[in-house]
């Protein structure tokens, strides 16, 4: 009896040692998986900053064309007289710059001061 507990205490003490200079696998797996997952994000990142760049690409393609349509639409269209004086006399209430009315109505600035100054010359005599 007592042999058999000295072999299993020595048995026990040299699969301890070897235990040390064993490979472990699961931190070989734990590895893996870290890389894995990594990559994973590498690759989420990349597609998502190609996705931001395509969805700019095409709100910029559909900005320019929807403003090449407006502005093809404003020079061949010019509006009405008694329209564009309420068009003008309106935006200038709200505190619009002359050039802007300008730009926007497709008037000349001169037009649209003169459209402005009308009404009060009209108000004063």
């Amino acid at each position: 009896m007592l042999y058999a507990v000295a072999a299993l205490a020595g048995a026990a003490i040299v699969f301890f040692i070897l235990s040390f200079f064993a490979k472990d696998r699961i931190k070989q797996l734990e590895n893996q998986m870290e890389q894995m997952n990594l990559t994973m994000m590498q690759n989420d990142y990349q597609m998502k900053k190609k996705m931001k760049v395509l969805e700019e690409e095409l709100l910029a393609g559909d900005l320019t064309q929807e403003i090449v349509d407006q502005h093809n639409q404003k020079q061949t269209s010019r509006p009405s007289p008694q329209n564009a004086a309420d068009t003008v006399l309106t935006m200038y209430q709200k505190g619009y710059k002359t050039h802007y009315i300008a730009k926007q109505t497709n008037l000349s600035e001169d037009e649209v001061l003169a459209m402005v100054h009308r009404p009060k010359q009209g108000v004063q005599s």
